[in-house]
């Protein structure tokens, strides 16, 4: 008698399959989609290590360093000290004017081309073009600007793919905690990008900064390409029951005609945008320029700098992680409202964010400094807990689309943010840098406010009228 052949992986809401001995082993093993969560973090570790190693190079690279030759401790001219401020800023921003331009057309390639496959590609251009650098700088200024022009150009993919694999791999109520947590991924890079790249930077020279995290980079993408699979019922290794789980509150992934017109309309996906760059213009104000602020306010050298500059990030990443779990928490368990959760995160996160960075205007202790700088950018993560998954809520089955539009909007911080402290930070004075924080203050508790008043989070009329490809071509 023939063997049957064994049915497919897809199963139906509402439908039971027989579960063997191995699926009894299910609760002792690592779920696939924690699998995807662990990569997916290490992968945007990388993404952002090679984003932030600038901020530390370039310090290097204007400045030059101390070393010490035959027990003398001597200064090595920086290679590139002709660089104005308002040069460095054009420089430290052209990654920007990539990164806008690529998130729209990210969110399309993601369900039309697999969304594992862009996250992949996005990664893998970032990390040839960071190897490319060191050459790129020394062949002229317009070189390192194209470099990192493409560098944003290709990395603009990845948020918006991250949102559509989350659209098919995470169960509604693990959604705050998995994306977070892959997202947490993009700070404890920043935490190793910095302190590591102060030290190869002074070891061996800037060059070796970029040629190692693009090593790494293109390390990560072959583990990536080879476990990762864009849905779960591709996945030859995904048990019965996390399938079912996952496939059971799923949307469908046909391609829809995206109502864009209602989603530039709707209220709730405005506030996201603007909580969104208002985290944003804080955030890369910082990352692009926390070294400098504390070799100006605190005298800090270039390794010193490194080091601080990371704590925060480390911070911001564990604040990601655990208040996507608390969030989660509180919706699962305790049975908050999901709007409130979202509300109250921001808003903790903002008002929290602005206490901090006044207190850093008020003291000139290198510590407390360092200190609250700290536990201003960490409180960064408790806002991402409340905006960043809401793209989730509000439309599912475009998520990569919302978090493609909303992170090209939160982009434009990015571009003017350094260009902002070039103009205003010319000699790198107290009261200069004062200038710098009271505009992120304010910029961050109008977010806060506009978010508190306007956010949602439940399924968006327009979200639930589709219009597919198919129809409009019959």
């Amino acid at each position: 008698m023939e063997a049957e052949t064994p049915p497919a992986r897809t199963l139906a809401y509402g439908t039971s399959e027989t579960i063997d001995d191995d699926e009894a082993l299910d609760a002792k093993r690592w779920k696939r989609r924690h699998i995807v969560a662990v990569l997916a973090l290490l992968g945007f570790a990388n993404i952002y290590a090679m984003r932030a190693n600038l901020s530390i190079a370039i310090v290097e690279m204007t400045s030059g360093t101390e070393r010490k030759v035959n027990g003398t401790l001597l200064h090595v001219h920086g290679d590139f000290e002709n660089w104005t401020p308002m040069t460095q800023g054009v420089v430290l921003s052209s990654f920007f004017y990539g990164y806008i331009v690529s998130q729209l057309p990210g969110g399309y390639l993601a369900y039309t081309h697999g969304a594992k496959t862009v996250f992949f590609a996005g990664t893998f251009g970032t990390a040839v073009f960071t190897l490319l650098t060191p050459p790129f700088a020394r062949m002229g200024y317009g070189m390192l600007v194209f470099a990192r022009f493409m560098e944003g150009l290709l990395e603009g993919v990845t948020y918006p793919a991250m949102h559509v694999i989350w659209s098919r791999w995470a169960p509604p109520l693990e959604q705050t905690k998995l994306a977070t947590f892959a997202f947490s991924g993009s700070y404890f890079g920043t935490v190793i990008a910095m302190p590591l790249s102060a030290y190869l930077g002074e070891t061996f020279g800037w060059p070796m900064i970029f040629w190692f995290f693009g090593a790494l980079g293109v390390a990560w993408c072959t583990v990536w390409y080879k476990t990762v699979h864009d849905r779960p019922e591709d996945d030859p290794k995904i048990t019965t029951s996390e399938l079912a789980l996952l496939q059971r509150d799923a949307f469908s992934q046909s391609h829809y005609m995206v109502p864009w017109g209602q989603i530039l309309r709707s209220k709730p996906v405005w506030a996201v945008i603007i909580a969104h760059s208002a985290q944003n213009l804080g955030f890369y104000i910082m990352l692009t320029n926390l070294p400098r602020m504390l070799k100006d306010i605190a005298g800090y050298n270039v390794a010193k700098a490194g080091l601080a500059s990371s704590l925060p990030y480390f911070l911001m990443g564990f604040q990601i992680i655990t208040g996507g779990q608390l969030c989660d928490y509180l919706r699962k368990n305790k049975h908050y409202d999901t709007l409130f959760v979202r509300k109250m995160a921001c808003a903790i996160g903002f008002i929290g964010q602005s206490v901090f960075l006044f207190l850093v205007m008020t003291t000139s202790n290198s510590l407390l400094l360092v200190l609250f700088f700290s536990i201003s950018i960490g409180l960064g993560g408790i806002c991402w807990c409340g905006f960043s998954v809401n793209h989730l809520d509000l439309a599912p089955q475009y998520a990569g689309h919302l978090m493609a539009a909303s992170n090209t909007f939160a982009t434009i911080p990015g571009i003017f943010g350094p260009l902002l402290v070039g103009a205003i930070v010319q000699n790198g004075t107290i009261g200069e840098w004062n200038i710098i924080i009271y505009v992120i203050i304010s910029v961050y508790l109008a977010g806060s406010a506009i978010f508190w008043k306007f956010a949602d989070a439940s399924l968006q009329p327009w979200a639930s009228e589709h219009t597919s490809f198919v129809g409009q071509l019959e």
